[in-house]
């Protein structure tokens, strides 16, 4: 029994009931039981909250203003689907007393059918059995804005095709300098980011990351070298995703490249440049009023860009910017790339 729930109460709604057991029960974990005393709404028309809601008890009407469209009494058939699935909502739903239900993120329900379906895995496979935070990296990955902006069947065909790596402590993931050929998410355990600087013999530590970080996608990108190393902090697990696969299914939809003219526009309308070469480069020649911001520190400066600006990236030739703009997408930030970077602006000029 978890959260007033058990399986063979979850297995009672639909899509639930289509699920293997040991699924469900992995599913239990991530189920989140809330009450909604009267008048207060469960969602308003409009919302975009990907979240799947169940009535178990109570009653509530769906509204679109002032108009009572229909009403959900718990422990009906009616109530043993989702309440006004499709996205953005049509309508709001408002408890008409007190009201007992629960809410699932529905990309992660998906994402387990279609496991649970095509029997390439069982869920189980992906879901670790640690507990509280440790067991929720699809969750927290599901919850990425990188997750929230690529298509449903993307995120259906990643889950499908990442592969499970343990790790021992102190193993060396990625090495700086190397080529790179995976995408990395941390499923459990915690890792270290490391880089060499010339003319300094010790390691720079930059970051440690933990269940549901992701890692490598820079030298996928840019086709360049590592520009770190990650080494294994902790015994852990980590799920990787191929060169090709990445490009198809995570870069490609995320990335929105701008001509140098619609660029230009973009800045004058309130963006603003965002230069991710190193400094010496940009102190030979940048875009007027940019900010600098080297791709190696941007996971780690991320505090000295404003949220509410949108960014357009740009470096010599794009890569390093479209590897910008992916981590910038990551942790919510608008963004677009100059497709080509300055070398296309220098031969549009010529």
């Amino acid at each position: 029994m978890t959260k007033g729930m058990d399986v063979a109460q979850l297995g009672g709604f639909s899509p639930f009931n289509a699920l293997k057991s040991t699924n469900l029960q992995q599913l239990l974990d991530k189920i989140d039981v809330r009450h909604a005393s009267r008048g207060q709404l469960l969602f308003q028309k409009g919302d975009t909250d990907k979240c799947a809601l169940y009535v178990l008890s109570g009653s509530v009407s769906l509204r679109d203003g002032d108009q009572v469209l229909r009403t959900i009494k718990g422990d009906t058939n009616e109530a043993r689907n989702a309440i006004a699935p499709i996205l953005p909502r049509q309508y709001s739903a408002e408890a008409l007393g007190d009201v007992r239900y629960f809410s699932i993120n529905s990309e992660l329900l998906d994402v387990t059918l279609t496991l649970d379906q095509t029997g390439i895995y069982e869920v189980s496979d992906f879901s670790t059995e640690l507990t509280g935070a440790e067991g929720d990296w699809m969750s927290a990955l599901l919850r990425t804005k990188t997750f929230q902006l690529i298509p449903p069947q993307n995120i259906q065909k990643i889950f499908m095709r990442l592969n499970r790596v343990d790790y021992k402590q102190g193993h060396v993931v990625i090495r700086q300098g190397t080529k790179g050929d995976n995408f990395f998410i941390v499923r459990s355990g915690r890792c270290r980011v490391t880089r060499e600087t010339p003319g300094n013999n010790k390691n720079i530590d930059l970051a440690d990351l933990g269940v549901g970080s992701t890692f490598g996608e820079e030298a996928l990108i840019s086709n360049e070298s590592r520009n770190a190393t990650v080494t294994m902090l902790t015994d852990g697990i980590l799920m990787q995703l191929g060169r090709d696969d990445f490009q198809a299914l995570l870069n490609e939809p995320m990335i929105v490249a701008l001509e140098p003219e619609d660029a230009d526009e973009a800045v004058t309308q309130g963006g603003k440049w965002l230069d991710v070469r190193v400094p010496s480069e940009f102190k030979a020649f940048s875009k007027a009023n940019a900010t600098n911001l080297p791709l190696y520190l941007l996971r780690h400066k991320l505090n000295v860009l404003d949220r509410k600006t949108p960014y357009v990236v740009y470096c010599d030739t794009g890569r390093r910017s479209s590897a910008a703009a992916f981590i910038l997408n990551q942790h919510g930030f608008e963004t677009a790339v100059l497709k080509g970077g300055l070398n296309t602006c220098a031969q549009s000029r010529s």
